[in-house]
């Protein structure tokens, strides 16, 4: 017996002898992971700069050459481009000022009290989601929010994953105040939330992306204006990025998420006018919802079925029944975004198909007594987007010919803007974030500018086609 407790108490400490240096072996791997992701974010902002940098010598050697590539070019279209791209410039310089003017008016709406807040149904559309559904759905039980003015509603839109085995364990944590759906088969995003918007019994509904995470003060903060402001039809969440702790694309768009929601929104917010609700973020009032939810289904571009861009869709029906739009820096989400260029190239052409389709839909009422007072901030913000949407081609024509005359001043010009603009969205979110993260403004910007710049073209040539592009959805040729 002896000997066999003595065998025992030894293959006992041989086993905590591994399992420890196992453990050591495994932080020592973690901290190299670490200073490997630290190392390789250096890496790429140093070499941010020094890119700019040599763009900014080009541009000191070559910029007395900018002048005669003003007068070099004999073609009077050319001149034209030219002279209408530098009028473009001078109306997105007007209207930038204007916009900052209007971010400094704006102020988020306070919460209202648990007795005045509305009866609010939830609806997070989920497919191939898996354990982050969880996540979400016990995000938004846990919310600060009365249990008895809230109803839940996830709906699983014909997962191939174990999505719905983790709203099953959802609906089993949280009981009664969930409850979980299935769509027979995959029949995309706008017809899950149709679903939903049918069955939920709220005076104020609210869509959640199913990889999306809000704070405990989020819902209340979200439907506040709908009791503050009784023209409000629709408000804007503010979006942040989740996954942003490793890889270096969503720290990308982190910063670019910021200058979107808490600049722009919130100045669009000041003239009543947002022009998109997030699909990760968004609340409706009811009524304005099922005033034009057959119209919203039923919706077509060039006689096919629209089944992307249901949340700038809703939006834009929404403000055409004369509605406000608002938009609430106080209610946070956090939601994940593509961590490779495949997956944001594929999520941004997808964004920009909609914003055609939205602006041409836009162009039929916005000049129209659709509302009543003030309509002229929201027609500047339509001039905008139509505009860059109009000039796309022009001004690619223009550079294509920049860069086959002067290449070097092409770049040194070209770096000499990103360093300008880039410098708000770093200023912006630096006073309002950390000033580390603020850097990857200028990274962003490069990256857009030199890989992403075909995707409004693009775009705009293929609006037509349907297709989630980035959820596994077969896009339509």
């Amino acid at each position: 017996m002896d000997n066999k407790h003595t065998l025992q108490q030894k293959i006992h400490s041989t086993l905590e002898w591994h399992i420890t240096h196992l453990k050591s072996f495994t932080n020592k791997i973690n901290t190299i992971l670490k200073e490997s992701t630290k190392r390789r974010n250096i890496l790429v902002i140093t070499s941010t700069f020094l890119i700019i940098s040599v763009g900014l010598y080009f541009f000191s050697v070559f910029h007395n050459d900018l002048n005669a590539f003003n007068y070099e070019q004999k073609s009077v279209l050319v001149k034209v481009l030219i002279t209408i791209a530098t009028g473009l410039t001078v109306f997105k310089a007007s209207l930038f000022l204007f916009m900052i003017y209007q971010y400094f008016r704006y102020k988020p709406v306070a919460s209202v009290t648990d007795k005045e807040l509305p009866t609010c149904t939830i609806i997070v559309p989920a497919y191939n989601e898996g354990k982050q559904v969880w996540d979400t759905l016990i995000s938004l039980a846990e919310s600060n929010y009365p249990q008895e003015k809230l109803e839940l509603l996830a709906i699983d839109d014909g997962s191939k994953d174990d999505t719905w085995e983790w709203m099953l364990k959802a609906k089993e944590q949280l009981g009664n105040c969930l409850v979980i759906l299935q769509q027979p088969e995959n029949q995309g995003k706008r017809h899950a939330l149709y679903r939903g918007f049918n069955l939920g019994t709220g005076d104020v509904f609210v869509t959640v992306d199913s990889d999306s995470i809000v704070t405990s003060d989020t819902l209340r903060n979200l439907v506040s204006p709908f009791v503050e402001n009784k023209d409000c039809g629709a408000v804007a969440g503010n979006i942040r990025v989740l996954n942003n702790k490793k890889e270096i694309l969503p720290k990308m768009l982190d910063v670019s998420f910021v200058l979107s929601f808490e600049f722009v929104r919130s100045a669009e917010s000041n003239l009543n006018s947002v022009l998109c609700t997030p699909g990760a973020l968004a609340a409706y009032r009811r009524t304005a919802v099922h005033h034009c939810l057959p119209e919203w289904i039923n919706q077509t571009f060039m006689g096919k079925p629209s089944d992307i861009g249901e949340d700038r869709a809703m939006t834009n029906m929404i403000l055409k029944q004369g509605k406000s739009v608002l938009f609430q820096r106080n209610a946070v989400a956090y939601t994940n975004v593509p961590e490779e260029y495949t997956g944001l190239y594929k999520m941004f052409i997808r964004w920009g198909r909609s914003n055609v389709r939205e602006n041409l839909e836009m162009a039929k009422y916005i000049f129209t007594n659709f509302r009543e007072g003030h309509t002229s901030g929201i027609r500047l913000l339509f001039l905008s987007q139509f505009l860059e949407m109009m000039m796309c081609y022009p001004f690619l024509i223009v550079m294509a010919l920049f860069i086959a005359t002067h290449p070097l001043l092409f770049l040194g010009s070209t770096f000499l803007s990103i360093l300008v603009l880039s410098t708000f969205s770093v200023v912006f979110y630096s006073n309002r974030y950390k000033i580390s993260e603020s850097l990857w403004a200028y990274t962003y910007s490069i990256l857009y500018t030199f890989g992403l710049f075909w995707i409004t073209p693009y775009a705009i040539a293929t609006a037509s086609r349907s297709g989630w592009l980035t959820r596994g959805f077969t896009e339509n040729k």
